[in-house]
């Protein structure tokens, strides 16, 4: 493992919550192929037969059969689970709503069924089964730059069209990066995301501190897409070099390097990435390029192509 990758893999904490009073309203949980029925009943049934322990049981959830906890987070925890009948393998998100704000549900990539109890939320999701970025880069290290490109290609592509819906994540990270069987970028955790307007601002800060772009850590006001630019260049630096272009050993550390913005270049990172990097960490968020703009830059149209959404 590189030493930057050992520092990347210290960083894996929250940041801000959003305050308890807020102007802002989130994204509704609406997602195609979410329906709002199913009963919350969890059930224990004991195993059919086959191969391993003893008649225990598994807890079930409508017609899933929930595995094993994948993932936990501070409101929720994923479950691996699997249909009964047709045997295909789920993620499960189970969230306390009694730790939530109504407008903090929470939207999820190929959301396929929503069940509700009384005290709970069943989210049954697509499963990604490679995993987050996140751990594929501690596991590995550095990718190449050629697999980069593909993996934030993907990952662009997807924000742009959250750009151009009017929604912006807020807290893009390698950690809410996840991997299909086939390697493919799935954009997860979608808990801080917003509609916005242009011309008005949000005022909730939140994200984790290494993607955090400087208004953040200054308590500014912000429209959005900004916000999404600084943490999309953050994962760029980290997908190429195994490591964060800025780090500290405590939160002021960080925020004084963060509103320094500077950043080591590698000697392997293609003048391409720098030239992509220099316009995505501006320090002034209205010089910083939006996601349209830095794909028209004739300098990085060798490194992102535009993904044309139907």
């Amino acid at each position: 493992m590189s030493s930057g990758t050992k520092m990347l893999s210290t960083v894996k904490e929250g940041f801000v919550q959003p305050p308890a009073l807020s102007s802002e309203h989130s994204v509704p949980p609406g997602s195609s192929g979410a329906s709002g029925a199913g009963s919350g009943r969890v059930t224990g049934r004991s195993h059919g037969g086959g191969g391993g322990g003893g008649g225990g049981e598994e807890p079930h959830i409508g017609k899933y059969r929930l595995l094993k906890t994948i993932g936990k987070g501070n409101f929720a925890k994923v479950k691996l689970a699997k249909h009964v009948i047709t045997g295909e393998e789920v993620a499960i998100k189970i969230i306390d709503k009694t730790q939530l704000n109504p407008s903090s549900l929470q939207k999820a990539i190929k959301l396929y069924e929503v069940i509700t109890a009384e005290k709970t939320l069943y989210l049954v999701m697509e499963y990604a089964s490679g995993g987050e970025v996140f751990d594929y880069l501690v596991a590995h290290g550095r990718m190449k730059e050629k697999e980069a490109r593909v993996k934030f290609r993907q990952i662009v592509s997807s924000v742009q069209y959250c750009h151009q819906k009017h929604v912006v994540h807020r807290d893009l990270k390698a950690e809410n990066l996840l991997l299909d069987a086939d390697m493919n970028i799935k954009i997860a955790d979608f808990g801080f995301s917003n509609e916005y307007s242009p011309g008005q601002r949000l005022d909730t800060f939140c994200g984790s501190p290494p993607y955090a772009a400087p208004e953040l850590f200054q308590g500014k006001k912000y429209e959005g897409p900004e916000v999404d630019v600084w943490s999309l260049g953050v994962i760029l630096y980290t997908l190429v070099s195994g490591s964060l272009p800025f780090d500290g050993q405590n939160l002021k550390e960080l925020r004084e390097r963060v509103l320094r913005g500077k950043y080591r270049i590698p000697f392997y990172m293609s003048t391409d990435c720098e030239a992509l990097l220099k316009r995505m960490l501006v320090l002034n968020p209205a010089k910083r390029h939006s996601l349209d703009a830095v794909m028209k830059l004739r300098q990085v149209l060798r490194y992102l192509i535009p993904y044309e959404y139907p």
